[in-house]
């Protein structure tokens, strides 16, 4: 195992203890890559012609997923949520989140998705247990959906959601990354498609999250909502729904819309989450490098126990927080990669 910059700080060994870094943060939630692959090429995730993914032998298998996971919940995680790359273009998904699903201590199981394929997946994966869905939408023009993801497939994705109300998910929240002027000014589109549609729209500014994303400019929504919220009658509102962003409520219709500020009013000090990459490494912080491959002890025949204490000593070292202001180009892995 190779943990990077691990503080002074010796974590409890104590597998019955919940997972606490060393600034008091209680860890549970951890957000589970299945591949890096995706069906879009979205210019801010991955560049054009980019072929170097992981291999079929190299990402962790149903009973792998399903093993760590399973150790986690043993050690206070109860939320998990399924990410890629695009999860829907494994063709296990199903069963992994039933495996997750049936795992004891697991009180909710979410995914993030494109939605792509989501018509076809949709009842199936209501019942294998996931309960979430937040889909990945940064335009509903057909031309700039094209020149974003590099694909005409805005109507398989509006298929997918109108598939996915039906199969009773809820909420369902629109993930909407803002990339500059031309995302603002159809902002107040999205929402009233949200709101129309029974959906949560979060709009989130962009992260210099490999070399793609670098190359663009951070629009500081913090101030943006300020303005919106004056314009639109909206009040602050005590989160219902989990994760980092701040709503704000429409008292008249009943909507809200989330506002995701990693850069521009970053919310590591309430941070509660891991990853773990389709490769089986644990990234213990977005904008950090400090890691722990949990594959290799896997793999290696290690036991339930010394994979816990692994995890332990790595989130001990899990960072006070990112730098993607003071560092915007230190993370060159793409955000497929990393998992969303």
């Amino acid at each position: 195992m190779n943990v990077q910059k691990s503080p002074t700080v010796v974590a409890s060994t104590n597998a019955a203890e919940s997972l606490v870094d060393s600034f008091g943060r209680r860890i549970d939630y951890l957000r589970v890559s299945v591949t890096d692959r995706c069906d879009l090429r979205c210019n801010y995730c991955l560049p054009e012609g980019f072929r170097d993914f992981a291999t079929r032998s190299s990402i962790l298998s149903p009973d792998e997923i399903a093993r760590l996971v399973g150790i986690f919940s043993s050690m206070g995680v109860s939320r998990v949520r399924l990410t890629g790359g695009e999860p829907l273009v494994r063709a296990d998904i199903v069963e992994i989140a039933r495996l997750i699903s049936a795992k004891p201590g697991i009180q909710d199981l979410s995914l993030s998705t494109n939605a792509t394929q989501l018509a076809h997946f949709a009842f199936s994966l209501r019942d294998a247990g996931v309960s979430r869905l937040n889909v990945s939408l940064d335009s509903l023009d057909r031309d700039r959906f094209r020149h974003i993801t590099g694909s005409d497939r805005l109507e398989c994705v509006l298929a997918g959601l109108a598939e996915a109300r039906r199969a009773g998910f809820s909420p369902i929240k629109l993930n909407m990354v803002v990339l500059n002027a031309e995302s603002v000014s159809e902002i107040e589109a999205m929402w009233l498609f949200a709101r129309e549609n029974g959906f949560v729209l979060r709009v989130i500014e962009g992260m210099p999250v490999g070399f793609t994303a670098q190359s663009m400019s951070v629009v500081d929504l913090h101030q943006w909502v300020r303005q919106f919220s004056s314009r639109q009658a909206l009040v602050p509102q005590v989160s219902v729904h989990g994760g980092p962003a701040r709503y704000w409520h429409c008292t008249k219709s009943g909507s809200s819309i989330g506002v995701i500020t990693p850069m521009s009013q970053h919310f590591c000090a309430d941070c509660n989450r891991v990853r773990l990459t389709a490769e089986g490494v644990l990234l213990l912080c977005l904008g950090q490098e400090d890691r722990v491959d949990l594959r290799s002890l896997l793999r290696a025949g290690a036991d339930d126990d010394e994979i816990k204490r692994s995890i332990r000593t790595g989130i001990s070292a899990k960072p006070e927080r990112h730098h993607f202001g003071e560092q915007p180009a230190k993370i060159v892995r793409f955000m497929a990669q990393t998992g969303g």
